[in-house]
């Protein structure tokens, strides 16, 4: 049962975690604000998957990304 319920509540790709880890150390306020933000921090990773995959032709690792 509450597996579930954290399933669904906290579905972060680590991609998605460490974008967040690094905006909250390195950004300073501006970065408090972005990591606390998860739907802006979703915009921004999703950019960055698409970048990628654009650039280098190969799809990012179903490992790291969802």
């Amino acid at each position: 049962m509450n597996s579930n319920n954290q399933a669904g509540a906290d579905k972060q790709d680590p991609l998605d975690k460490a974008f967040g880890a690094g905006a909250k150390k390195f950004g300073g306020a501006h970065g408090q604000k972005i990591a606390g933000n998860r739907g802006l921090s979703e915009k921004i990773t999703d950019g960055m998957r698409k970048a990628f995959e654009k650039v280098t032709g190969k799809k990012v690792s179903p490992k790291i990304s969802n």
